[in-house]
């Protein structure tokens, strides 16, 4: 008895989020090393440790910049560590991490000519072992919609099914 592999014979089009993953580094900036204690925002001595900051060491990466701790910092203070990073970084957030990865998505998912999945059933793919955000599939959904025939997330396999014409 032969075996036929359904999925992989079926019209059945996977968008994989991770296909579209950003390399590259990733940092994050915790400006609250650069506060009084971690909470007080001195402005002198704090414009003095940015100052003395290596900068460089952020070339050609992608940054988040937050306070990891419960200081009132002035949003200024934010838009000054960016001016810093703005020569070296290829993209600045305020942020972490996941916002970072978010806002990456929103710029790669905008440029997608989604017109390929039109009246197509389109699954797409849940698992990763990259860190793709959840409002990257939020917006994936978004944008896929208009065109697909039906969506569907998880694996072909066990995909829940979300929306249909």
């Amino acid at each position: 008895m032969e075996i036929i592999n359904k999925v992989a014979n079926s019209v059945l089009e996977v968008f994989d989020l991770e296909d579209y993953y950003p390399e590259g580094i990733r940092a994050q900036i915790d400006i609250s090393q650069w506060l009084f204690e971690g909470l007080i925002l001195k402005e002198k001595d704090f414009r003095e440790k940015l100052k003395n900051h290596d900068w460089s060491q952020y070339q050609n990466q992608y940054v988040a910049v937050s306070c990891g701790t419960n200081a009132i910092v002035p949003a200024w203070a934010s838009i000054l560590v960016t001016i810093q990073l703005v020569p070296f970084a290829k993209k600045i957030v305020n942020g972490y991490l996941e916002d970072l990865d978010a806002s990456l998505y929103e710029a790669i998912l905008s440029k997608i000519d989604y017109t390929v999945y039109q009246n197509k059933p389109v699954i797409i793919k849940g698992c990763s072992k990259k860190p793709v955000p959840m409002r990257a599939y939020v917006l994936a959904a978004q944008y896929l919609q208009p065109y697909a025939r039906s969506i569907m997330y998880g694996e072909a396999c066990s995909a829940v099914p979300l929306y249909k014409a």
